[in-house]
């Protein structure tokens, strides 16, 4: 990236420094450019300048390292908290559907990364774990950001070690509700297949691929088989040894019961009426449900405090949307 003894072109004079250099580097963004520039490396006739300086034709533009972005923090936003559970040394959350835990990739206070569970925790509490780094304070584990649910918080180093050692040796009990399209053969199930990223949509996880692939666990019971005029579902939790990314969804998805409203693993966006499928065109569109979530609640966790060794058990009931839902296909039994 350096572009030294290169000469401005008369015919771009007028120009405004940072433009220019956008316009000769077309893989480096205009915020990366404008922060090479504040961190005075980007000379101009062998000085600093201002990203705004208009050229005049026939300079020397010499760059002269790399950027150095400030490292991603969390920035506390006064957002309520459902807490379940807490203490000097962790607390346990009710995440809401729709709230990432942690701001994702760019400016952690671009909007995409407000909201956040971190956040939250940020402006609540005065003192989180540092093990995770700025971005992550007092994160042990995560949910996605369409499910909801119990999510374990470290107030303090000690008992992130701790609370991460157990995870790692899967001494925490974690208990899911799921609802699933179809009528599942079995009562009760395992699914032990091996997750890795999908090769093709990076957003997506997949039990089809051997390289990269990791182990994970998924033990399922069914709690309830609903018959509707919307389909057969089933009703289930599911207990996790491991916690890879998007496992349970993925898991149910392989198995040809894709999660209600998980879209990414093949769930409809809107559910219609079984009788549509032999509508003629002249009939009126079907009635359809829908819902703008994952059907899938961290309902349960079991696990002994990380200090006193007291065992605790957590439940955090299901969310008014799902619950909601569930009466809807009901109705129509």
């Amino acid at each position: 990236m350096n572009l030294s003894n290169h000469t401005v072109p008369p015919e771009d004079a007028g120009q405004r420094l940072d433009a220019w250099l956008v316009s000769q580097l077309e893989s480096i963004s205009r915020a990366r450019i404008q922060l090479l520039i504040s961190e005075a490396k980007v000379l101009v006739d062998g000085a600093s300048a201002r990203a705004s300086r208009k050229l005049r034709g026939g300079e020397v533009i010499e760059i002269t390292g790399e950027a150095a972005p400030p490292p991603l923090r969390g920035i506390p936003e006064a957002i309520p908290l459902d807490i379940v559970y807490e203490d000097d040394d962790l607390s346990v959350i009710n995440k809401p559907a729709g709230m990432m835990v942690h701001a994702g990739s760019g400016a952690a206070d671009d909007a995409r990364n407000l909201g956040t569970l971190v956040n939250a925790l940020l402006s609540h509490y005065q003192q989180l774990s540092s093990t995770g780094g700025p971005l992550r304070p007092g994160i042990v584990h995560r949910l996605d950001k369409q499910t909801s649910g119990l999510i374990i918080v470290a107030r303090n180093d000690a008992a992130h070690l701790k609370l991460s050692e157990m995870f790692s040796r899967r001494q925490m009990r974690k208990t899911y509700i799921a609802l699933v399209h179809g009528n599942l053969r079995q009562d009760d199930g395992t699914i032990n297949t091996a997750i890795a990223r999908d090769a093709i949509r990076r957003t997506r996880m997949t039990t089809r691929r051997d390289t990269g692939a990791r182990a994970a666990v998924s033990h399922y019971s069914v709690l309830e088989r609903i018959v509707s005029r919307f389909g057969n579902f089933t009703l289930i939790s599911v207990r996790i040894e491991t916690g890879r990314t998007h496992q349970i969804r993925v898991h149910l998805s392989s198995i040809g019961h894709p999660v209600a409203g998980d879209t990414l693993y093949g769930a409809p966006a809107r559910i219609p009426v079984v009788a549509a499928a032999r509508r003629k065109k002249s009939d009126p569109e079907p009635e359809t449900i829908a819902l703008d979530r994952n059907f899938l609640h961290a309902a349960e966790l079991e696990f002994a405090h990380p200090r006193t060794g007291q065992p605790l058990h957590l439940k955090a009931p299901l969310p008014e949307e799902l619950n909601a839902l569930l009466a809807k296909l009901k109705s129509d039994e």
